[in-house]
């Protein structure tokens, strides 16, 4: 007889044994519910704008001569980027374009892009973290075109551009909470980039401002855009920016210095 003691019997021994684990319950996700508050600002303001240029190009609005070319146009003839202006310190024309439209057509497309893709990203990034990277794509964008291209531009492709790069980077930096649908994303946005730039290759239209609004939304959301987990939150999981508050200001910085320098080195040449 073996000096082993005999193992209790536990309930349910008697019982087929079922192999593989079960699934736990699914529970319901708390998405961030910033409401898109910045992306119908700036849409408006862009229309505001566009209406000046469109009152002062009839002559229903007299804002004055332009001093710098013939044009009509007021708030482009102050604003475009417009190579020798900024050479001679107007600086502020490597952010203004973004405010200025060359037709109806031109404005509606870009208008139409930045309802499509911006309210999502404003949820998730937030209002402040949304109007910097709109803010710090344009800028690069009009640096990029300053720097690689002689003609004059304007429009707000460049800050459109910069949301598809935070689209992509988001898209990548949180496959682990978002799994197919991230790669489902991100492979929708190299498609529609890769198109834009093709289009982009016909006369008159900015490739160079483009590809410098995507590299700067692309640095910007890698340094400073949401990076997500999971976490319990009574009956629902909830997404939780792990970065810290102050993560935009990166970003940002980042952005404004490594392009800043590349115009300023010209500027200087």
């Amino acid at each position: 007889m073996s000096d082993r003691p005999e193992p209790n019997p536990q309930p349910g021994d008697d019982a087929p044994q079922v192999l593989g684990r079960i699934s736990p319950a699914r529970k319901p996700v708390r998405l961030p519910k910033n409401r898109p508050v910045v992306v119908y600002v700036i849409l408006a303001i862009t229309a505001l704008v566009y209406a000046l240029q469109s009152l002062t190009s009839i002559g229903l609005l007299d804002l004055g001569p332009c001093p710098y070319f013939i044009s009509a146009d007021i708030p482009a003839c102050y604003g475009m980027k417009v190579n020798p202006l900024i050479m001679a310190g107007q600086w502020w024309r490597l952010i203004t374009p973004v405010l200025l439209h060359a037709g109806l057509l031109h404005i509606a497309f870009n208008m139409y892009a930045l309802y499509a893709l911006g309210p999502e990203l404003e949820r998730m990034f937030g209002h402040f973290s949304f109007l910097s990277l709109y803010l710090v794509s344009g800028f690069a964008g009009g640096v990029m075109s300053f720097l690689m291209s002689a003609a004059p531009s304007l429009g707000a492709s460049t800050a459109v551009f910069g949301l598809l790069g935070a689209h992509a980077v988001f898209a990548y930096r949180n496959q682990r909470v978002f799994g197919r649908r991230a790669q489902a994303v991100m492979r929708s946005i190299l498609q529609i980039a890769a198109i834009n730039f093709l289009i982009g290759l016909s006369p008159g239209i900015d490739n160079w401002g483009h590809f410098g609004g995507l590299l700067g939304g692309l640095v910007f959301t890698y340094l400073s855009g949401p990076l997500f987990e999971l976490r319990e939150s009574g009956e629902e999981l909830e997404l939780v920016d792990t970065n810290a508050p102050n993560q935009v200001w990166l970003g940002a910085l980042a952005v404004l210095l490594i392009f800043g320098a590349a115009a300023a080195g010209k500027l200087l040449a």
